[in-house]
């Protein structure tokens, strides 16, 4: 089984990567805004909660994060592993996602960061924000502060991984393809 956490600013091109590595390892994607974006909208008893937070502006916490995981993976027993998108984003998450594998005798297999100057994720995003809609994706500094968030919360968990031997860094400019195949070399090196 291979289970990957995928890492990366806004714009780094997790999206599009997760579903090459979808599609070439059968692998089962979990996004966490799918996921909460489905339980809100099934009204589910996860959803009703996570929304609750979310109206008031506050963070979902963890747990209600990792319930979602949690069902989402119990659901899917017959698949070859999963793609984590968005999830960890802190130490404590990490730590519980840890947890909770390690209850079902899995473990994360790699964690991945898409690395890219911020210059021309900037650009990406910027592009990204004219056919997209999203209005997050057309302001520069609405997107450096994305970017200081990431900065502040997420990246911390490179330690983390380093510290298990799990993290690996692929740089994420140049073509689809390019970094497609800077992927794959990693992941079936790992295999």
């Amino acid at each position: 089984m291979i289970n990957l956490v995928l890492f990366g600013k806004p714009g780094a091109g997790k999206g599009t990567q997760a579903a090459f590595l979808k599609s070439q390892y059968q692998l089962f994607h979990i996004s966490t805004g799918d996921l909460f974006r489905h339980h809100i909208q099934g009204a589910t008893e996860l959803g009703k909660l996570a929304k609750s937070f979310m109206d008031k502006g506050d963070l979902v916490p963890d747990q209600v994060t990792i319930d979602m995981l949690e069902e989402t993976v119990t659901k899917n027993p017959d698949v070859k592993g999963f793609i984590f998108d968005g999830f960890p984003r802190t130490t404590a998450q990490a730590e519980a996602l840890d947890a909770f594998l390690s209850g079902r005798s899995m473990g994360i297999t790699a964690t991945v960061a898409l690395e890219a100057d911020d210059d021309v994720l900037v650009d990406r995003l910027i592009n990204r924000g004219k056919t997209s809609g999203r209005v997050d994706d057309q302001d520069e500094t609405k997107i450096r502060n994305r970017f200081e968030e990431y900065n502040n919360k997420t990246a911390p968990l490179k330690s983390f991984y380093i510290d298990q031997g799990k993290f690996h860094s692929v740089n994420g400019i140049g073509s689809v393809e390019e970094i497609t195949n800077r992927l794959t070399a990693l992941i079936d090196g790992l295999l």
